[in-house]
C-alpha cells in the first residue's frame, strides 16, 4: 500500500480525499513536478524546485512551502515508500472554492505528493530505440508552465500510441517544440541540437542535464530553432524526460532515422547519464 502526502499528513493512498470543489479538479488550476529518485536519492531536486516556483509565479499561485520544507517532504515520502527507484510526483492547486473562473480570495492551496515505482527504459528500447510520429503542436502558448491542465498533451500522446509509437514530435510553424511528455534532441553533422527555451516548450531538467553532460564531454552543442525538415533528415533523434531518462528515436512516421539504430552520440550520452545517476 503506497503512502501519499496530502495537506500536512502522510496516509495510505486509499484514504486520501480531495474536495470535488477543489480548483484542480474543476479547472485544472494548479502546477506539478516529477522528480526521479535513484537508490533513495532524488535527482536534481534543487532544479525541480526552482522550476516549480517558476510555474507557481506564472499562474499567480502562492507556493505554500519553501525549498527546505519541500526537500524534507520528498525525503519523507521516499522513506515511507521504501526508497529505491521512485518517481516523486507533487502538485499544488489553488484550493477549494465556489466554482468561478476568477481567483478566489483567501483560499488555502491543496498540496499532494505520491511516489510510484520508476522502472528504467527496457533493454529493447535502449538497444533498438523507439518509434514516434510527428504532429502539429496545437496546445496553448504557455507550455513552459508545468500545469496540471494536460488534456492537449494527453490527446497528442494517445495519437502516438494509436499509431504504434511511444511519443510524438511536435512542430509549430515549421519548427520543433517538444514531445507530449518529453523533450527532443537532434543530431545534425555530429552536433547535438536543442530547441530554444521559450514559452512553447517545457524547460526539461533531464534535457538540461544531458546538454550539460554533452558539453563537459566535449561534444558540440547548440541551442537554436530546428526546422521540421532538419528533424526528419537528422542523423539521430532522442527524447529525454524524468521518467524515460534518455531514449533514441530510431523511426519517425514509419521512416528510419539515420541507420535505424541508436547512434554514436546517443550511446555516448546514455553512458554519461547512467554514470551520473550512479554517482
Amino acid at each position: 500500500m503506497s503512502i501519499v502526502y496530502l495537506n500536512g499528513a502522510f496516509l495510505p493512498a486509499e484514504e486520501a480525499k480531495v474536495s470535488v470543489l477543489d480548483r484542480g479538479f474543476i479547472f485544472g488550476d494548479g502546477v506539478y513536478e516529477v522528480v526521479p529518485c535513484y537508490q533513495g536519492k532524488p535527482l536534481r531536486l534543487k532544479e525541480h524546485l526552482v522550476r516549480l516556483q517558476r510555474s507557481c509565479d506564472a499562474i499567480q499561485l502562492t507556493n505554500p512551502y519553501d525549498a527546505e520544507k519541500w526537500t524534507g517532504l520528498v525525503e519523507e515520502i521516499i522513506a515511507n515508500n521504501g526508497g529505491g527507484n521512485l518517481a516523486i510526483y507533487f502538485q499544488i492547486t489553488r484550493g477549494v472554492a465556489k466554482r468561478d473562473h476568477a481567483f478566489p480570495q483567501d483560499t488555502t492551496p491543496t498540496v499532494f505528493m505520491m511516489a510510484n515505482p520508476l522502472p528504467p527504459p527496457s533493454q529493447t528500447q535502449i538497444d533498438d530505440g523507439v518509434a514516434c510520429i510527428s504532429m502539429t503542436d496545437n496546445r496553448w502558448l504557455r507550455c513552459d508552465i508545468k500545469s496540471i491542465s494536460l488534456l492537449g498533451n494527453v490527446l497528442l500522446r494517445q495519437a502516438a500510441m494509436n499509431a504504434g509509437g511511444l511519443e510524438v514530435a511536435l512542430f509549430r510553424d515549421g519548427f520543433l517544440t517538444e514531445g507530449s511528455a518529453s523533450n527532443i534532441l537532434v543530431v545534425i553533422n555530429g552536433k547535438l541540437l536543442a530547441p530554444p527555451k521559450d514559452n512553447l516548450m517545457l524547460h526539461g531538467i533531464t534535457m538540461e542535464l544531458v546538454l550539460e553532460l554533452a558539453a563537459k564531454q566535449g561534444l558540440p552543442v547548440e541551442v537554436r530553432k530546428i526546422s521540421e525538415a532538419e528533424v526528419k533528415s537528422a542523423e539521430e533523434l532522442m527524447l529525454t524526460s524524468s521518467g524515460k531518462e534518455l531514449v533514441a528515436i530510431t523511426q519517425l512516421d514509419g521512416k528510419a532515422i539515420g541507420a535505424g539504430k541508436p547512434g554514436p552520440v546517443f550511446r555516448t550520452l546514455y553512458k554519461l547519464y547512467q554514470d551520473y545517476k550512479t554517482r
